[in-house]
């Protein structure tokens, strides 16, 4: 139980790592076409890490 926990939690770690890569590699422009302000760019991936 507590194993599968860690995993999940490596898991969406990694998930919002990547997530957070890709958006940052975005211009401010692109992320305004997506409804996206910079400052929101570590929420924004730490949420979909957890969905």
């Amino acid at each position: 139980m507590l194993f599968a926990a860690l995993i999940e939690r490596v898991v969406a770690w990694r998930r919002e790592r990547v997530t957070l890569t890709e958006l940052k590699r975005l211009n401010a422009r692109d992320l305004a076409d997506i409804g996206i302000n910079g400052s929101e760019i570590r929420k924004i991936a730490r949420a979909a890490a957890r969905a």
